[in-house]
């Protein structure tokens, strides 16, 4: 089992808002570069879509829940499918969007005793506990070239610790820069 962590982050390193439905003042800087830049299998997750399990944190979740179950196509139609773990202290109820179920106990041990390859999408929060925990095996960073200034970053209050670039491609506007932390 492994835990690959994805996310959009801006050259500058922000991870806050990439869609601009938090309402930052530097939100939507994703979206800027049109939506070709964040449309289908940006992180290049393919069979991990059929395989693996994917994670969110309850404000991630509730965003996806909203634009995912109407959409069709391969990657939508493989999205929609995929099972699903919702880390929440808050929700009750993940029947909006088809193969999600609610985390049951501690998000760590949720983790350690899982056998799938798990797959956190945004969720920042999440990304940090089980990097903290020594959980997180890679990171898929999609980089655009935009500079937020001020928001949250991935790596905030992160130990010292040293990568491997794994992979490094043009993805639309942005690059796709895979790392492994073994």
């Amino acid at each position: 089992m492994g835990v690959i962590v994805v996310e959009f982050v801006t050259l500058d390193g922000v991870v806050d808002d990439p869609d601009g439905s938090g309402g930052t003042p530097a939100g939507g800087w994703a979206f800027r570069h049109g939506p070709e830049a964040v449309a289908g299998d940006k992180f290049r997750l393919g069979s991990l879509l059929d395989t693996g399990t994917l994670v969110f944190g309850r404000t991630t979740w509730e965003l996806f829940a909203k634009l995912w179950p109407g959409r069709t196509g391969e990657f939508a139609d493989r999205l929609n499918a995929a099972r699903k773990l919702v880390a929440s202290r808050t929700l009750t109820d993940v029947t909006a969007w088809h193969n999600s179920s609610l985390l049951q106990g501690d998000l760590v041990e949720a983790v350690r005793r899982e056998e799938r390859d798990l797959v956190v999408i945004g969720s920042v929060g999440i990304a940090r506990e089980l990097a903290v925990h020594d959980l997180v095996g890679e990171y898929r960073l999609l980089v655009f070239p935009s500079l937020a200034g001020q928001g949250r970053r991935l790596f905030d209050g992160a130990a010292p610790a040293d990568l491997r670039l794994v992979s490094s491609t043009q993805v639309g506007a942005g690059v796709l820069s895979t790392y492994r932390t073994r």
